[in-house]
């Protein structure tokens, strides 16, 4: 396992960590917490030293498992990021029909109670990283999530400070780097071999301010590990019903063709794992985390981070 700084200010990570939305229990088909455990301490295991969550992720459920994790294991070399914002505290059944009861709210006084009900979850004495759920533009663009930050980190309750960035709006969002520098640490950002609009605008400016990038979706949600087919569906309760559509299968499926040549000048390695190798290819992004729910998934993505990079001339352009 490869180990970098997540942008000037930020800890040091694996360059392969664990995205631990699915053994939250929600939105990815049935888990299992035995078997979400097992994958987690494999993950340790494999040198993984950063683990990526939400207060959201199975409604505060994620996080309980990394504090079962963390008594377990120890704190000393494990990164914890969560998010808030993403209200399921206070909303309704009405306000999101496809996750749950979910509002967004950035209030300062309720990003500052939702951090705090993180810390007592995962039973820590300050977050690692508190990173802005995925505010839409409306939210980003008024004072207080960022007076909430500031706020945290000047009470010790959060080391460092970041946002998720609404997927397919990583240009619309990249001036908020320029407004908010001095106080974001690190940005997380949809990014894949099929989704690249970061590199256009995004990553120069998290380059030019030193920001961590971490890189969510980096599988497409699975799909570029080459298991689905046209033909793929999923269950009601596994969001991919929603996000892996038919239609959008379909779409991939011819974009993915243009991606063979990368493919086969690696035989010897996963659709997978060259796929993750892509993402940390670029000099923006720091650390990649695929989701995992077991044992198995994460010996195969830890170990794409000994592979190194890939050269710039061996990935086929999108259009």
């Amino acid at each position: 396992m490869k180990y970098k700084n997540l942008g000037l200010r930020g800890p040091k990570v694996s360059t392969v960590g664990f995205g631990a939305w699915a053994i939250g229990g929600m939105n990815w088909g049935k888990t299992d917490d035995a078997v979400s455990m097992l994958a987690l301490n494999k993950a340790i295991d494999e040198g993984v030293t950063f683990i990526d969550t939400a207060d959201v992720y199975g409604f505060g459920h994620s996080e309980k498992l990394i504090a079962e994790l963390i008594k377990e294991r120890g704190k000393e070399n494990i990164v914890i990021a969560t998010k808030a914002g993403n209200d399921f505290y206070f909303a309704s059944s009405e306000d999101d029909e496809g996750y749950g009861a979910i509002q967004q709210t950035y209030t300062k006084e309720y990003v500052i109670y939702a951090a705090e009900q993180s810390l007592k979850r995962l039973n820590v004495e300050a977050l690692d990283i508190l990173q802005l759920h995925s505010p839409g533009l409306d939210k980003l663009e008024q004072d207080e999530p960022w007076l909430a930050l500031e706020q945290l980190k000047k009470d010790g309750k959060i080391k460092s400070a970041g946002f998720s960035i609404q997927s397919f709006k990583e240009t619309e969002h990249a001036h908020i780097l320029d407004a908010h520098h001095d106080l974001i640490d690190s940005i997380q950002v949809r990014y894949n071999l099929l989704e690249r609009e970061a590199e256009k605008v995004l990553f120069p400016k998290a380059i030019k301010y030193g920001i961590g990038v971490i890189v969510r979706i980096p599988l497409l949600f699975g799909f570029l590990t080459g298991k689905f087919s046209k033909d793929s569906t999923f269950s009601e309760d596994d969001h991919r019903s929603m996000n892996l559509s038919s239609e959008k299968i379909q779409n991939y499926l011819i974009q993915l063709e243009k991606m063979r040549p990368l493919f086969e000048k690696y035989p010897e390695q996963s659709m997978g794992q060259v796929s993750l190798r892509f993402c940390t290819s670029h000099p923006a992004c720091q650390t990649v985390i695929p989701g995992a729910k077991t044992e198995k998934q994460v010996i195969e993505n830890s170990s794409a981070s000994d592979l190194g990079p890939i050269p710039e001339e061996f990935i086929p352009p999108l259009n």
